[in-house]
């Protein structure tokens, strides 16, 4: 029977039934219906039923509140606090115009008025201001601080727990769609104690509403009663006095209610369960607890002029609590160590066995190993922010260059020095330096003219001549016409180099699969004309590792796959496949070296050009360009000593060539000048003027 019960219950509230297809109309009508309720008189017996509608509004709203696991599982409770508000002081107001015009508001608050109280109307005003004062000014107003300080704390927490949420994506220990959740939940957090602490103000306001009303419909009906209805003045005040008592008796019970379930929804922080379960656990932890307790109620037992008998009994069930519990830990603590010897045997199997060892040839793509000292920058608690930089190095390489950077794994090693930090590519240390937390680097932009003391040292990225200098000396330093930049920037900066110098090893072929994936969604005939019809995804990535090579955008992923497109069934030599691609991508790349419309370059003696397109080995493994010892030797003497012009004059140390040995002139010379350009006439548009400034001869 339990099976078509459910079915049936889901399919009156579950998704696509009535009520939840129309549920904004049915809210929309029943609040229209509280407010149409203010100025019709309603019957007696419709009041009776709303009047017990209302009560039991209240206690489900207190029950779904107490088998809460957390507050975000009943989000609408603000709205709701406001509703049911409303429909209070509705039926109010419906009941002070029955009490007042018929003398009479229904079977539901005489019962309130006679038989709750006995008839007493004296004892029902008092246990009417009773309430009233235990909601408003215990409950309400406890609620009330609860929610303001829960509203302002979760508002100042939510930096701290964004980046919390940023350096567990960062390191991998969360997915895009999981920190996108936490995300969410966050500004909902915020969202709700913010309505929380306006909506606590509609209890407040509803319990000094009930006072208001109580004095007007006793004077009221005190006045009524003897100029319209001749009744004397003790009968007036006995009639209107308990039908004003049960009023405020069955409107206040459910506003105790509902502030109940208030102060328990805004104080249950860091909650792990529902209420109950978590009284349980936390009340009934201890058994000593309870054995101390038994001994105390004993001893006020046998206290003369207590009362014996309920603090006997009392201190009876105290002590059996206790020794249950005590008998329940000992299970627990055996069942505990069982666990550990099997979860320890089962550890010591599992590091012998082969599959344990085979766990530790994972190795990270990116890592950054940084001494004790430089934690701080990692720590949110300590105001470090390199997590938040890393995340935005990866999204400028995903801009720039169109590659994902891998996760960055990041580590603290007590085996390097204090302030040093090595970068790890694939496990092998590919680049280190050195940080003064306290300090600032300073560094010589050739704008200076008054020097300043500091700690001589080597800006790490790109190699120059640089000051470490305290914070004292930032603003002296900034005004003399040093760069001055803080310790996290300079690792920043370094890190974003690392990648952009090692950006083809780094894109590997799942990276490569991920990236053709990626083009496949938009445009599916491109790539399937290319892959695997004419060239397999690690041919596609060599194309892809040439241009990352020479610092060449990727992004652009369908120009490139339409050049591969045109060219791949003539070639499946991806270096030549690489240069027809350059070739498409000319605007790129003038874009990213001309300067005010104007290409300043050396370029290479026509002779020496005719050399090396005739030195050139074609073999299996590639091509290359044989040169004997000492032409190599002058070459590259002539080669440094033109570009030595250029950077002299400010400007980037470009060699232009003809389209044929482009290629080969850079192979022959990328070992013994790192960093050059080398770029074809077939690589810069018509409209770009390029200044010669001096020819590479031998």
């Amino acid at each position: 029977m339990a099976a078509p019960q459910i079915a049936a219950t889901a399919g009156v509230f579950g998704k696509g039934s009535f009520i939840q297809k129309y549920s904004d109309v049915l809210i929309a009508v029943a609040i229209v219906i509280i407010v149409v309720m203010m100025i019709i008189p309603l019957p007696t017996l419709l009041l009776d039923l709303l009047i017990c509608l209302n009560i039991t509004i209240a206690l489900l709203v207190v029950m779904s509140v107490i088998y809460n696991k957390e507050a975000l599982d009943l989000s609408i409770f603000p709205s709701l606090l406001l509703v049911t508000t409303l429909f209070r002081l509705a039926l109010n107001i419906s009941s002070t115009r029955l009490i007042l015009l018929d003398g009479y508001a229904g079977e539901v608050i005489t019962a309130f008025g006679n038989f709750v109280v006995g008839g007493n109307p004296v004892v029902g005003f008092i246990v009417f201001i009773i309430l009233v004062g235990i909601n408003f000014i215990v409950i309400t107003k406890g609620s009330e601080r609860v929610a303001e300080v829960s509203a302002r704390f979760t508002l100042d927490a939510m930096p701290g727990k964004q980046m919390a949420i940023d350096a567990d994506l960062n390191q991998g220990a969360i997915t895009d769609a999981q920190a996108k959740v936490r995300r969410e939940k966050i500004q909902h957090e915020a969202d709700f104690f913010g309505a929380m602490d306006g909506a606590s103000k509609f209890v407040k306001g509803d319990a000094i509403a009930a006072i208001v009303i109580m004095l007007i419909n006793i004077s009221g009906g005190f006045v009524i009663g003897m100029l319209q209805r001749n009744l004397s003045a003790l009968q007036a005040l006995q009639q209107y006095t308990l039908l004003t008592v049960g009023e405020g008796l069955v409107s206040q019970i459910p506003a105790l209610l509902i502030s109940t379930a208030t102060g328990l929804i805004v104080t249950r922080a860091g909650a792990e369960g529902n209420l109950g379960a978590d009284m349980v656990s936390q009340l009934f932890r201890n058994d000593r607890i309870f054995f101390i307790l038994s001994g105390v109620l004993a001893f006020f037992a046998i206290v003369p002029g207590l009362p014996g008998i309920p603090f006997s009994v009392l201190a009876v069930l105290c002590f059996f609590i206790g020794r249950a519990l005590k008998q329940g830990t000992a299970v627990t603590a055996a069942q505990e160590a069982k666990t550990e010897k099997s979860v320890q045997q089962q550890q010591k199997k599992k590091a012998t066995s082969p599959e344990n060892i085979v766990s530790l040839l994972q190795v990270d793509p990116m890592e950054l190993e940084i001494g004790y000292s430089l934690i701080p920058l990692v720590d949110t608690g300590q105001g470090g922010d390199l997590l938040d930089r890393i995340v935005m190095i990866r999204r400028q390489c995903a801009l720039e260059l169109g590659l994902v950077v891998p996760t960055i794994r990041i580590r603290d090693n007590i085996q390097i020095k204090p302030n040093a930090y090595i970068i790890k590519l694939k496990g092998v240390e590919i680049a280190k330096g050195e940080l003064m937390l306290d300090h600032y680097l300073a560094m010589n932009s050739g704008t200076v003219f008054e020097e300043v003391p500091g700690i001589e040292t080597t800006e790490p990225a790109f190699g120059l001549p640089a000051l470490w200098i305290p914070e004292s000396e930032r603003e002296q330093a900034e005004l003399n016409g040093y760069t001055v930049v803080d310790a996290v920037s300079v690792l920043a900066t370094h890190l974003t180099e690392v990648i952009k110098s090692h950006a083809a090893e780094i894109l590997g072929r799942q990276e490569a699969q991920n990236l053709v994936d990626n083009l496949k969604k938009t445009n599916k005939t491109l790539v399937e004309e290319v892959v695997p019809d004419l060239l397999t995804v690690g041919e596609v990535q060599k194309v892809l590792q040439n241009l990352l090579a020479e610092r060449i955008s990727i992004r652009d992923m369908e120009t490139i796959f339409e050049v591969l497109s045109d060219y791949a069934r003539a070639t499946k030599d991806t270096e030549i496949l690489t240069e027809y691609v350059r070739h498409a991508m000319a605007r790129q790349i003038t874009q990213a070296n001309v300067q005010n419309g104007q290409l300043p370059c050396v370029t290479l003696d026509p002779a020496l050009e005719n050399r090396i397109a005739g030195g050139v080995q074609r073999t299996d493994r590639g091509s290359y360009v044989s040169l004997d010892p000492d032409s190599m030797k002058k070459l590259i003497d002539s080669l440094n000593n033109e570009l030595q012009k250029l950077t002299n004059m400010g400007y980037q140390p470009i060699v232009l060539t003809s389209p044929a040995v482009r290629l080969y002139f850079r192979k022959l010379v990328e070992r013994s000048v790192p960093g050059i350009i080398v770029l074809s006439q077939a690589e810069i548009e018509q409209s770009v003027e390029i200044q010669i400034l001096g020819v590479v001869k031998i």
